[in-house]
Parts: C-alpha cells; sequence; structure tokens
C-alpha cells in the first residue's frame, strides 16, 4: 500500500473517531439535566475498560503491570480527569462548536511544555504561530472585561491539562507501552470515580436551588438509570472505538498529516449544535477558528519540515 493510501485510511479514520466525539458531546449536552458528570465517567470508563480488556485478549497482547513511572503515571490520569471535567462542564452552557475549538488551544500548550519539559527546540516562527493561536482564542472567547464569564475559559484549562497529560505521556513511553499506559489509566480512572461517589455519589452536596450546570456536578448517581444507561453505554463504547480509530490511524499513516484533520471535530460539532440545540456560531467565533486552525496547521507544518515532531506525534482527542 503506497503512502497516499496509508494517508488516505488515517484520515478516514481520524474523521470516523472525530464524528464519534461529536455524538458524543452533544448527547452529553442533551442529558446533562438528568445524569450526574462523574456517573457519566465511571460508566464511560468501565465500558471501555471492559472492551480493551476484551480486545487485548482477542489479540494475545500482554500486558505489562510494572510502570516505570508510578508517580508520573498518577498525575497523568488526575490531569486527564480534571481535563475532560471541565469540557463535559462546558458542554453545559457553551455551544458545541465553540466548547471544540477552544479546546484546540491544546497544540500551542503541547509545543510549550515540550519547550520547557521535554527541551524541544521551538524557533520564533512557532513562537509565533503560538501567539497567533491564542489570538484566535481570544477573539472566541469575545471577553467583556467588566462583566466576564470566568467559566468560559474552562474548555482552555481542559486543552491545558490535556496537553501536560500528553507530554506526560510522551515522557513515560519510552518504558512503559501504550497496554501499560491503558491498563493504569483505566484502574486510576475508576478509582477516582469510586472516591468521588463517597464523598457526593448520594447526592449529598447536591441542592435544588442550585442552577442546572451545578446540579450535573453533584446530582445523585443513577437517579434515573432507566433513561441513562444507553447513553453512558454509547459513550463508552464510542470512546473505545473512537480511540482505536485515533491509534491506527497514527499508526498506518504519517501524523503530520492526519493530525490535521482532527479540526473537522469543529464542523462535525456544528451539525448537532444547530439541528439540536438551535446553535449559529457568529462571525467573530468563525473568524477566531480561522486562527486558531491556521495557527495549529503551521505549527504541524513546521514540525514536519524540521523532522521534530511534538503536536504532532499524540492526538488532540483522545
Amino acid at each position: 500500500m503506497t503512502n497516499t493510501d496509508n494517508n488516505s485510511k488515517g484520515i478516514i479514520l481520524i474523521i470516523i473517531a472525530m464524528t464519534l466525539f461529536a455524538m458524543q458531546d452533544s448527547l452529553i449536552k442533551f442529558i446533562f439535566e438528568k445524569a450526574a458528570l462523574y456517573e457519566i465517567f465511571f460508566g464511560r470508563y468501565f465500558v471501555a475498560a471492559i472492551l480493551l480488556f476484551c480486545y487485548i485478549k482477542f489479540k494475545k497482547q500482554k500486558v505489562s503491570l510494572k510502570t516505570h513511572y508510578p508517580i508520573l503515571t498518577l498525575v497523568r490520569v488526575v490531569l486527564h480527569f480534571l481535563a475532560f471535567s471541565a469540557f463535559f462542564i462546558s458542554l453545559t452552557y457553551m455551544p458545541l462548536a465553540t466548547a471544540n475549538a477552544l479546546f484546540f488551544s491544546c497544540p500551542f500548550f503541547v509545543s510549550i511544555f515540550a519547550k520547557f519539559f521535554l527541551k524541544e527546540f521551538i524557533g520564533i516562527r512557532r513562537w509565533s504561530a503560538i501567539v497567533f493561536g491564542f489570538v484566535g482564542v481570544f477573539i472566541v472567547l469575545d471577553p467583556n472585561f467588566s462583566d466576564f464569564e470566568y467559566k468560559s475559559l474552562l474548555p482552555v484549562g481542559c486543552a491545558f491539562f490535556y496537553a501536560a497529560s500528553m507530554t506526560i505521556t510522551k515522557y513515560t513511553s519510552d518504558k512503559d507501552d501504550v497496554n501499560t499506559q491503558l491498563f493504569y489509566f483505566y484502574l486510576i480512572a475508576l478509582i477516582l470515580c469510586g472516591v468521588i461517589y463517597l464523598f457526593m455519589g448520594n447526592g449529598q452536596l447536591n441542592n435544588s436551588n442550585f442552577d442546572p450546570t451545578t446540579q450535573f456536578i453533584f446530582r445523585e448517581w443513577f437517579s434515573n438509570i432507566d433513561y441513562t444507561w444507553k447513553f453512558i453505554l454509547f459513550f463508552g463504547v464510542a470512546a473505545s472505538i473512537a480511540f482505536l480509530c485515533i491509534f491506527s490511524a497514527y499508526i498506518v499513516a504519517s501524523p503530520s498529516v492526519v493530525s490535521l484533520f482532527e479540526y473537522s471535530l469543529i464542523i462535525m460539532s456544528m451539525i448537532p449544535g444547530y439541528f439540536l440545540f438551535n446553535e449559529i456560531p457568529s462571525g467573530r467565533t468563525f473568524l477566531g477558528v480561522a486562527c486558531i486552525i491556521a495557527a495549529g496547521i503551521y505549527i504541524y507544518l513546521r514540525e514536519r519540515v524540521r523532522e521534530q515532531y511534538i503536536a504532532t506525534e499524540t492526538p488532540v482527542r483522545r
């Protein structure tokens, strides 16, 4: 198979993954008033962990239970947990496309972390692209400093935490293979869900006077399980398939090619956003998105020219 064929296959896999993520995000926004945030986390991780176990058994792969970086592994999972807590919370009050557009500031943070923690070289051109990308973030946020809603920064916070998590993943991948990293990811994530359940899973911190977003965080788990179970099952299956597609795409195709098509998630998010929630991005949002995408593409192209892959070796969504 030629490189063009491989890249085409990788692009198709990425688009499938982004479509599944867009469906997941839209359904979380659709049911958040009847489900609990960490109930969704638990179900998503539990289903995905079972599917991963079945996949590994089917492929007859081995999983080393020894991690060479126990502390960093814990920090990586906690950062990932915080990242998507912030992102899913933002979906309750922010248009889908806007939240995903802000999340795509992730490559800028990845490049910054790679500079300071992985000692990668970043030239003036990429620094300029990073600054330009953050200008795009500023345009999308459209801040009114006299009355700025700081919760609008949650998708950017998600990008920051996720980039930190991916930087640790890259650092630890020299000794811990992907199966080991996934094993500890799901193990620690499920333990975190268990701890959260003990503290607020019975709705003991919830209050009927809370706004819908706050109730989403503190609502009693499984209070509407007859309604939510099918959605949670889908989240777990979709996340597993999407990750498999992304992982396969980055193996069979050039990372610097397929990573560009992760931006299709913004377009995919606009479709359910319009039809389900009547969300129509403003011209300012489109301008900011264009700046973010342009900056991200430039960073990818510069890395390819220099054969120094920082932001392109790991997927933006996982």
